[in-house]
């Protein structure tokens, strides 16, 4: 989308950073607002608190957050047992939805077939940017297959044929 003039996405990564961005939805549409998440417990609230709605948005935010756990869990007593925690919490942040569930897998099972852990924080980050693409493209292309039944619609409204 574009804000005075400028793209932005719903989530994305800073560029050379481990910095997660979000335009935090609950205040939409009355302002516009860029909120940054440091940490796997900031992913997760923002998960809890509908700062990300909307299903694909949450997968995508739980992939990101997988990002960051795999940085966190580098500097942890026991990489896997960091890891399986901050899985556990974004799983569970918002616990009826789908897809943090598959976002939290895809990336355990893709970090998974690494040892270093240099190639585990390479391939989440790379997984995460992956997941979130594949969550805009699927929006681009529901926006792009809707737009004729909306035009359809409104025609409709206005008595046109």
């Amino acid at each position: 989308m574009r804000v005075n003039g400028q793209h932005f996405r719903t989530i994305w990564l800073q560029e050379n950073s481990s910095i997660i961005k979000i335009i935090d939805q609950r205040f939409l549409p009355h302002q516009f607002i860029v909120k940054d998440l440091h940490t796997v417990e900031e992913v997760v609230l923002a998960i809890k608190e509908m700062q990300v709605r909307g299903a694909g948005l949450i997968g995508a935010a739980a992939g990101y957050g997988m990002y960051l756990a795999v940085l966190e869990a580098a500097n942890a007593e026991s990489f896997d047992l960091y890891l399986d925690n901050a899985a556990m919490q974004l799983r569970s942040a918002r616990p009826t939805a789908v897809n943090p569930e598959w976002a939290v897998n895809r990336q355990l099972m893709a970090v998974g077939s690494e040892k270093a852990i240099e190639g585990k924080i390479r391939i989440a980050k790379q997984m995460a940017v992956v997941i979130a693409d594949e969550d805009a493209a699927s929006c681009q292309s529901i926006g792009k297959h809707g737009v004729s039944i909306i035009e359809a619609i409104a025609k409709k409204k206005k008595g046109e044929t």
